[in-house]
């Protein structure tokens, strides 16, 4: 439910806030896509005809982003088609969140910043393209995506494509059990890389339709278990790179990255440009289609949520 002393940031859409009143099923949706995903006017296209296969699958999208410091749960035309090219939009996460609203600051929302702004909303399903994970290196670096604690604490279901395979993804799923996060596989046992349906990694546990992940949703709440579950839904078929072909083109970007002493904070879009490239803009045309194809199963799980009781 919203909560009493945040309510006053919060601006919900009329028709969110409706749908929310009649205990309906809403998705909410990151603007990090819109602001540093993809270039204008590609950005923008690509948010509403994720929010139309929200719709057409029966639930109401919610995007979210920080504008002027007020936390939009809900993004209006005008204000979507200003957010594809607005200047100096902050990337946030639970830390930036903030100083973000304190400040009266623009702001896209990352998955951790979104998932806290989702259940400020009362808003349980979000749609998403990849989690953040554990990096390569961590051992020496700590870096560690602030996602992948947000779903130890925060109560939304999360639905993604699984992570980059450009990270940790042992690691990564190693911290979720550790921090008691379910991880499931949507019709699979292995989990997805983002832009390949499988990895080497078997996901902890497999579920087959919208009304079993509502089960589980539900039972954890009555449990009183903290956090949120995260839903790992592979790429359709037709649209994805094959895990080896991936392998060869990160293996040669991430020797790319090293020849130009690219380190920190920036080898990820590094890669992530070098991949652009070296696939032939295949990597985006697969990010496109995974965010849509987890945004149709949101809308599902949302449905199901909507309808079923304990």
């Amino acid at each position: 439910m919203k909560h009493d002393l945040a309510s006053r940031f919060l601006d919900i859409a009329p028709e969110v806030q409706s749908t929310l009143d009649m205990g309906g099923a809403v998705v909410a949706l990151e603007s990090t896509i819109i602001t540093h995903g993809m270039p204008h006017p590609q950005n923008v296209a690509t948010a509403r005809e994720v929010e139309a296969v929200v719709r057409d699958n029966g639930a109401v999208p919610a995007t979210i982003a920080i504008i002027e410091g007020r936390i939009k749960i809900g993004l209006s035309d005008a204000e979507l088609d200003w957010l594809g090219t607005a200047k100096d939009v902050l990337k946030l996460s639970r830390a930036d969140l903030p100083y973000a609203v304190a400040a009266k600051r623009h702001g896209a929302t990352t998955v951790a910043a979104t998932m806290i702004c989702a259940h400020l909303a009362g808003i349980r399903v979000f749609a998403t393209g990849g989690i953040g994970g554990v990096h390569q290196g961590v051992e020496s670096t700590m870096d560690i995506s602030a996602d992948l604690d947000e779903l130890a604490r925060t109560p939304v279901a999360v639905i993604c494509a699984g992570a980059k395979a450009i990270l940790d993804l042992p690691r990564t799923l190693e911290y979720f059990e550790t921090r008691g996060v379910p991880v499931v596989g949507y019709r699979t046992d292995r989990f997805p890389a983002f832009w390949s349906r499988t990895s080497e990694l078997a996901v902890p546990l497999r579920l087959d339709s919208p009304d079993e992940m509502a089960d589980l949703i539900r039972t954890k709440e009555a449990l009183g278990l903290d956090g949120g579950v995260l839903v790992a839904n592979p790429v359709p078929s037709a649209d994805e790179i094959p895990a080896e072909d991936m392998k060869a083109f990160i293996d040669a970007a991430v020797a790319e990255a090293k020849a130009r002493g690219v380190v920190g904070k920036a080898v990820t879009p590094f890669l992530l440009s070098h991949l652009f490239e070296m696939t032939g803009g295949r990597s985006l045309a697969t990010n496109i289609a995974l965010v849509k194809n987890n945004a149709a199963l949101a809308a599902q799980l949302a449905l199901s949520l909507a309808s079923r009781t304990a």
